[in-house]
């Protein structure tokens, strides 16, 4: 029963999630920032699937045991996309809000970006491991949670400051995706069930290409 309906919400998940990108991308009529979301949502799509796929095969055929090095791979690699997913994510706030300048924060946002993806590259992580270390799984995240932490922060004053009715949850949305996945990366390892919280961190992360997606819609039809 798992194996069906994991595989079933996760093939509508990559689907929904790629076929929307890529809507916004052709749709976009030279508007930069949301064909700038459209690309987001087709990284964060792609991305999921180098882990998601090799998942449900395992699933339905021979078990996660015997997909170890593909589950590993496809962590590293949606570990990176993800990274990517928030850089492609500040790039729409700056061009939503129409920023300038803020230099520093640019900065953060590379350096945060960087050790992460550098963290991730590390040996010690033993990706292709059935039991990889928690403690890096730990260091890898800390990076990653600040930058999701100023992303939250950045869109909760704009979107606040400006009136922006559309956004005004893109903030609510990130703080969802981090809480559910804290406690999958600190226990799921010891207590299985908590990698339930995967399903409610997905949803939140549709919720974020929706919300691009809709603004987008009532955009066009003003």
């Amino acid at each position: 029963m798992q194996a069906i309906v994991e595989t079933l919400f996760d093939a509508v998940y990559l689907f929904s999630v790629i076929a929307i990108g890529i809507t916004m991308i052709k749709k976009s009529n030279g508007n930069q920032e949301y064909k700038l979301f459209g690309i987001m949502a087709v990284v964060l799509g792609a991305g999921d699937a180098f882990h998601l796929v090799p998942r449900a095969l395992a699933l339905c055929t021979t078990g996660l045991e015997n997909f170890t090095v593909a589950l590993g791979t496809g962590k590293l690699i949606t570990s990176i996309t993800m990274t990517v997913f928030y850089i492609l994510l500040y790039y729409v706030w700056r061009i939503r809000y129409k920023i300038n300048g803020q230099k520093n924060v640019t900065y953060a946002v590379y350096l945060l970006s960087a050790l992460r993806v550098i963290l991730c590259l590390f040996p010690q992580n033993d990706w292709l491991s059935a039991k990889a270390p928690l403690s890096w799984g730990i260091y890898r995240n800390i990076p990653f949670a600040l930058l999701g932490l100023l992303i939250i922060i950045l869109f909760y004053k704009s979107a606040k400051e400006h009136g922006d009715t559309e956004f005004k949850y893109m903030w609510l949305t990130i703080v969802l995706s981090f809480g559910f996945y804290i406690p999958v990366v600190l226990w799921a390892d010891t207590i299985p069930m908590i990698g339930m919280l995967m399903i409610p961190k997905t949803c939140a992360y549709v919720w974020t290409v929706l919300i691009g997606f809709n603004a987008m819609r009532t955009e066009t039809l003003k």
